[in-house]
């Protein structure tokens, strides 16, 4: 089989449960989320075979998210049974729909990848690894991470979400180096202002993306919320997509629709796997307005409802251009 050739996405990283606040501030609801879980789930409701490689805790909270992943159609044949106890978020939101999150993860599942796991996850055939978030940052196991998606380049596509939490990574000796080889490594980067915000205070959105791209990315996406995003590639000078209108019920989750989005539009013009790496770095600026054009979509739409809730495929197909939003 040719590299990529099964169509197959695998995304490593979290899943963890949310426990949301009531808006009445009664009991908290139990959620499955975690940004790398949201993504595959995203993908797979998009059409797109997805695998999760992730470490999965046997306690009742984890039994939940193996469920949601099963439920929505994500592969877990490379989730790790793990005998630490799932990790927790507990989620408030403020009066526009934003989240925010007190993480309870110390010693929990996500964390405590082994080389011997990784050795054991079967990574042929795939078209592209996305990672993302705390999971690549958490020691002990954000190294082995990295490895595996070393590892992986050489046949598949890398693209990468840094998701940065810094109420978590101010505290992680190490967390920003890591982050910076792993936007280096990969051939697609997307991150929100705020992440950029936290990375490079000093430096501008044209600059960082000038610099990935010379570095060997081949897409940067830097999303703006209600704003929309804007896009580089080495084809492609920055271009603005717009954001959609969207009654905005809660943002949760937005920014991972929204990924998933990019891979799956991707996926479908051909431009998934190193073998394809090439015509991805010469991809139109048509090409690529298209695809972030459907992620932009894909984030309203989940703008518009509560929790990660990522659109399908036949939703965002259907999903009308409204055109231009300061809500979405």
């Amino acid at each position: 089989m040719s590299s990529g050739e099964s169509g197959v996405v695998a995304v490593a990283g979290e899943a963890v449960v949310d426990l949301v606040a009531a808006d009445s501030g009664g009991a908290y609801v139990p959620v499955p989320g975690g940004s790398p879980a949201n993504v595959a789930v995203g993908l797979a409701r998009l059409g797109v075979p997805a695998q999760l490689i992730a470490r999965v805790g046997g306690d009742p909270l984890g039994r939940r998210l193996r469920e949601h992943l099963a439920g929505n159609g994500v592969g877990t044949a490379m989730v790790v049974p793990a005998p630490e106890p799932s990790s927790i978020a507990l989620v408030h939101h403020d009066a526009d729909g934003v989240p925010s999150f007190d993480l309870r993860i110390e010693g929990t599942a996500d964390w405590q990848w082994t080389e011997a796991e990784a050795a054991g996850l079967r990574l042929d055939g795939l078209a592209a690894l996305h990672v993302g978030s705390l999971a690549m940052v958490m020691p002990p196991g954000a190294d082995v991470l990295a490895g595996i998606a070393r590892r992986v380049r050489a046949t598949a596509t890398i693209s990468y979400d840094p998701n940065c939490r810094p109420a978590v990574m101010d505290g992680v000796p190490g967390a920003r180096p890591r982050i910076e080889a792993l936007l280096r490594l990969a051939d697609v980067v997307k991150l929100s202002d705020a992440d950029l915000e936290w990375l490079r205070p000093y430096g501008g959105q044209e600059e960082f993306a000038d610099e990935l791209l010379s570095a060997g990315v081949s897409v940067v996406a830097v999303t703006h919320g209600a704003a929309g995003s804007v896009v580089t590639g080495r084809r492609c000078p920055p271009r603005r997509v717009p954001a959609y209108r969207a009654d905005v019920v809660d943002t949760t989750g937005a920014g991972d629709s929204y990924m998933s989005a990019v891979l799956a539009g991707l996926g479908r013009r051909g431009l998934l796997g190193a073998g394809r790496r090439d015509a991805l770095r010469s991809a139109e600026a048509t090409t690529l307005v298209d695809v972030f054009d459907e992620a932009s979509r894909a984030a309203s739409l989940t703008c518009s409802r509560r929790g990660a809730d990522p659109p399908t495929r036949s939703e965002l197909d259907a999903f009308g251009r409204s055109g231009p939003a300061g809500d979405a």
